[in-house]
């Protein structure tokens, strides 16, 4: 429990790279996240062009950060993978979570910044990234080494809590 009450968004990074064997580390970390028939339905996108991270934080509204991380992970859904249908979201959410608190546990800062299922992003992630069609753009996360510490906070509602019935 003590990742995961130690993982938050991190939205400022130290100018100091990320090793590509930490990158592939998160990456594998999201490989291995359940997914509905175990069919992995996702691809990664590994972005560490300066150019690139700029025109990112111009398309997205909440991504501003990803023009100082070192790297920008967007993680991908491909509904083609699926035997299970429709659970492609599902999916690459569980992804993204293990990649986040692996991170966390590295001592690596990530944020999640949602791109599906905002139609506009997805159309410009997939331009910009020359992404196929059939693959959807799904959240990008900004990875860099933290340049500033938040305090764990308790999220934890009791009142949000139903038994048996509601």
């Amino acid at each position: 429990m003590s990742i995961i009450y130690k993982r938050r968004s991190i939205r400022k990074y130290q100018k100091k790279d990320v090793p590509d064997e930490l990158v592939i580390e998160l990456i594998r970390a999201a490989m291995h996240a359940p997914s509905a028939c175990n069919q992995q339905p996702w691809h990664f996108v590994v972005i560490r062009d300066e150019r690139t991270k700029r025109k990112i934080a111009e398309l997205h509204p909440y991504a501003k950060m990803a023009a100082e991380a070192p790297v920008v992970i967007l993680v991908c859904g491909d509904p083609t993978l699926e035997e299970c249908k429709g659970f492609w979201v599902q999916d690459c959410s569980a992804a993204v979570e293990n990649l986040l608190l692996r991170a966390a546990e590295l001592g690596i800062g990530t944020v999640w910044c949602g791109v599906y299922p905002n139609k506009e992003r997805v159309k410009n992630f997939r331009k910009l990234l020359e992404i196929p069609e059939h693959v959807i753009p799904f959240a990008l996360v900004p990875v860099g080494y933290p340049a500033e510490h938040p305090e764990p906070e308790d999220r934890f509602k009791p009142e949000r809590i139903h038994y048996e019935k509601w």
